[in-house]
């Protein structure tokens, strides 16, 4: 699962690989589904890597509305070749959503302690991610994305069982190149090593989305008992 992230600073991710300029300026400490997130995809227009803002919860170019059923922030990677919403996206529509890190809650009982989970070298995260083009019959179009999650490596387990896929550099360009074939696609869906992060404890200001900055990031001294 994955549910509120962080992009700020002027982290690296490999983009270099991609033949891409600096990333955009940023400075969101608490983004939650429905805005609007960069990814990077190839460009409808050139079939070049490029930036794009696009609205995170996937909007199904079949659907007959905007507003989905089910809120599709997330798609696991478990079975997603199959699943109608995402099939057609993994196949061409790959994209990848590069962040500073995410949040997961971790039950304590009544109440949930969040954490920031980043990379050790606090560069950015490359998540895996797919996207579609939504047209309505009044004309409105929206261009969204899911985040694609896979089952928890050992060290996320203490904190969540899901977490996002999170892309090797070197798998950038082969992730968004929509020649890869199916087999390889699949092959990346995988868990990211223990060593590639870092877990922390917040406080419980980032349970709200009103709250923003750098303070959403402050390491608790004690996470609750």
């Amino acid at each position: 699962m994955c549910g509120r992230l962080a992009y700020f600073g002027n982290g690296t991710f490999g983009y270099e690989t991609l033949l891409l300029p600096d990333p955009p300026p940023i400075e969101d400490y608490n983004i939650p589904p429905s805005r609007n997130i960069l990814t990077i995809r190839n460009s409808p227009q050139t079939d070049n890597p490029s930036y794009a803002m696009l609205h995170w919860g996937l909007v199904p170019f079949w659907s007959k509305n905007q507003k989905t059923k089910y809120i599709l922030n997330n798609a696991r990677a478990e079975g997603i070749e199959k699943k109608a919403s995402f099939r057609e996206p993994l196949k061409r529509r790959r994209c990848i959503i590069p962040a500073s890190g995410f949040y997961e809650w971790l039950r304590k009982g009544a109440q949930k302690q969040p954490y920031f989970i980043r990379r050790i070298d606090q560069g950015y995260m490359t998540m895996a991610g797919v996207w579609d083009h939504w047209r309505g019959e009044d004309g409105q179009e929206i261009d969204s994305c899911s985040i694609i999650t896979t089952e928890a490596n050992t060290l996320m387990l203490e904190i969540h069982d899901r977490m996002p896929v999170i892309l090797d550099k070197n798998d950038l360009a082969i992730w968004l190149d929509p020649d890869t074939d199916q087999e390889r696609v699949m092959s990346m869906l995988k868990p990211c090593s223990n060593s590639w992060i870092e877990t922390y404890p917040v406080s419980s200001r980032v349970n709200s989305v009103k709250k923003n900055g750098p303070a959403c990031l402050e390491k608790m001294a004690e996470p609750l008992s």
